[in-house]
């Protein structure tokens, strides 16, 4: 008698969710009846039968029903471009679904429930299976020769250099400087250094420019100059650091084969973990030991450059600027490229900062403004400035990749770096 009271009751549901509760306790209580005795059988079963017909359409737009098929069709356009679950997994990461959200879905973390996505989505045919074999070794040996033009270019406008003067020094500054740019663009438009976007490289030619010029001009500014030499002559050559920057230049190799380990050992721990935490928890280590083998390699080349070149090495400031590039390029390839912009360019801005200061005090009443430069030259030296500024940068950038870069979302594609055109 309880499950026909309700039924009899006038249909105003306050909201969805009290309609559907509503609805599935009347189901229950008019089965719970089934087998009772009633005043009238036919109305009994006329009231069955008219609630039945009222309950079918409403089953129908009940809206969390299948919550997995109202989250597939949100990412409508992730499920239909997806090639494999892993894609699935990465972009509602990247939308902010975690491993709590997907409990909500009846899942124990967010792969499981991208499983059940790729799964479901319908499809005329079935896509073509990735290749699992790695890159052909043509293509990898067309990339380690591109990766290496910026060092041997490098050294051979080094050797110009050394080798001429006068006007023809010049002629070969502006020659060198050319082709080692566009060898390192051409290196960074392809294989494991290409970013799927456009990014300027003004920024990054200033910082290579001031560890080739900065120090001696700022110890140009610091004697009095630039008129006035740190060694007292007025017909002296500019002084150039180049030993850091030809290091730099043959570290470009080795930079890319750091990348391309890293995406790759980062892309199989993503195919075996289990849950965000746990794929988070392991390529962290990853990434310190990818960076750790770039400056161990960095390190070597600065040693070699600087007894060749019989310069000091300036290995502060150049690991410093070296840790600076490489970890700019991997977040920028892995999808990140405002933030290494932004550190990039505020590390750029405190160098000229700095050189600004020193001349600017040179006016009266401003000596103050050349106070800090000047303190910390006297306890670091010139070098003091690149390696405080690089190396802020540096460990701004290490802190931000330690947290985006052990997200699933930035190695969504990593697969393809190695063989996508710039």
């Amino acid at each position: 008698m309880s499950g026909l009271g309700e039924l009899d009751r006038p249909e105003t549901p306050s909201s969805p969710g009290a309609w559907d509760e509503r609805s599935r306790r009347s189901l229950t209580d008019v089965g719970g009846d089934e087998g009772g005795t009633d005043e009238s059988g036919s109305r009994g079963a006329g009231a069955v039968a008219s609630s039945r017909d009222r309950q079918s359409p409403t089953r129908a737009r009940r809206p969390n029903a299948d919550p997995v098929k109202a989250l597939m069709h949100r990412h409508r356009d992730l499920c239909e471009r997806a090639v494999d679950p892993l894609e699935i997994a990465a972009g509602l990461e990247a939308h902010g679904v975690t491993d709590r959200t997907a409990a909500r879905f009846r899942h124990r973390d967010v792969f499981s429930l991208a499983e059940e996505m790729y799964a479901r989505v319908p499809r005329d045919d079935d896509p073509a299976p990735r290749p699992t074999d790695p890159p052909a070794p043509r293509v990898r040996a067309a990339w380690l020769v591109l990766a290496l033009l910026p060092g041997v270019l490098c050294a051979a406008a080094v050797a110009g250099l050394r080798l001429t003067d006068g006007r023809p020094r010049l002629i070969a500054a502006a020659v060198g400087a050319l082709a080692v740019t566009l060898a390192l663009r051409a290196a960074l438009r392809r294989g494991p250094l290409s970013a799927a976007t456009r990014t300027s490289g003004t920024w990054t030619c200033w910082l290579v420019g001031y560890a080739l010029l900065g120090d001696g001009l700022l110890r140009t500014a610091l004697a009095g100059g630039p008129d006035v030499l740190p060694d007292g002559t007025a017909d002296g050559e500019w002084p150039l650091t180049v030993a850091p920057v030809v290091a730099l230049a043959l570290s470009c190799a080795p930079a890319g084969v750091c990348a391309h380990l890293f995406a790759v050992r980062a892309r199989r721990k993503l195919t075996s973990s289990r849950g965000l935490a746990d794929f988070s928890a392991s390529v962290r280590p990853l990434l310190l030991g990818t960076f750790a083998l770039y400056m161990g390699v960095l390190t070597p080349l600065l040693t070699l450059t600087g007894a060749v070149l019989d310069e000091p090495a300036a290995h502060p400031q150049a690991l410093a600027l070296g840790a600076l590039l490489l970890l700019a390029r991997l977040l920028t390839v892995h999808g990140h490229a405002h933030s290494a912009t932004l550190v990039l360019t505020a590390t750029a801005a405190a160098e000229g900062a700095a050189l600004a200061t020193l001349f600017a005090g040179r006016l009266p009443g401003c000596d103050f403004l050349a106070v800090p430069v000047e303190a910390l030259v006297a306890v670091c030296g010139p070098a003091g400035v690149p390696t405080a500024a690089c190396g802020l940068g540096a460990l701004t950038l290490l802190v931000h990749a330690s947290r985006r870069l052990t997200r699933a979302s930035a190695h969504a594609h990593a697969d393809a770096a190695t063989e996508r055109p710039g």
